[in-house]
């Protein structure tokens, strides 16, 4: 397929971002032009330029939010962290809306259902010393244009685990990347799940480090373009 055939690329970010932060700020986007590829730009509701409710429930159905906001025809899309479980949510809903799938910064994580407590505390109150994790995420909550109550809302949201059986409904080719240092993983038990997966490791990187990553990058682009 040349690339004024290819179809446009929906990126989404991961929580407490947006897609400013996370794809124009570390160049996916010029790349991607230069490439003749069309950007689908998301911010999920609670992020960047979206709206941002405080009660939990608004955040409820998120997939539904980014499906209704995707072109006509099927797209490409790469996707981090809790954009990639939305991403995941909508393709398992209707997997003809997509030509290729990348998700990135998930893994063995999706299949838990882990309590959203300890950093949504961490957002408002702040991190213990020890607690390195929602240290950083405190750290992006309080970044300008953000705003910690709604991202303690959308961690406090009503879900559930994605299951085994939603996921073979995604009969499109999946790669996961996922570095070995991310508490994501493993990638093994979202790899079994998927018809058509294929697993990019990043070497020494972790969770926060993925979106700027150059092998992340590289192995989402030869992807779509394979």
């Amino acid at each position: 397929m040349a690339p004024s055939e290819s179809p446009p690329v929906l990126l989404l970010h991961g929580f407490a971002a947006s897609f400013e932060r996370t794809w124009r700020d570390n160049g996916w986007c010029d790349l991607l032009a230069d490439l003749g590829r069309e950007v689908v730009g998301i911010d999920l509701l609670g992020h960047g330029t979206s709206d941002k409710p405080h009660d939990p429930g608004a955040y409820g159905d998120l997939e539904r939010r980014v499906a209704e906001t995707l072109p006509p025809g099927p797209v490409d899309a790469i996707a981090f962290s809790l954009g990639a479980r939305v991403l995941l949510g909508v393709a398992a809903e209707d997997p003809a809306r997509f030509r290729r799938i990348v998700v990135a910064g998930v893994g063995a994580n999706l299949f838990r259902a882990d309590d959203p407590e300890p950093i949504a505390r961490a957002l408002l109150d702040g991190a213990g010393e020890d607690d390195r994790v929602g240290q950083h995420f405190a750290l992006l909550a309080a970044a300008p244009g953000n705003d910690p109550r709604a991202l303690a809302a959308c961690l406090r949201r009503p879900t559930a685990p994605l299951g085994e059986e939603q996921l073979a409904r995604i009969d499109r080719p999946v790669l996961v990347v996922l570095g070995d240092r991310d508490f994501a993983g493993p990638a093994d038990p979202l790899l079994a799940a998927l018809p058509d997966a294929r697993l990019a490791t990043l070497r020494g990187v972790d969770h926060f480090a993925t979106p700027k990553a150059l092998g992340f990058l590289d192995a989402a682009l030869d992807f779509l373009s394979a």
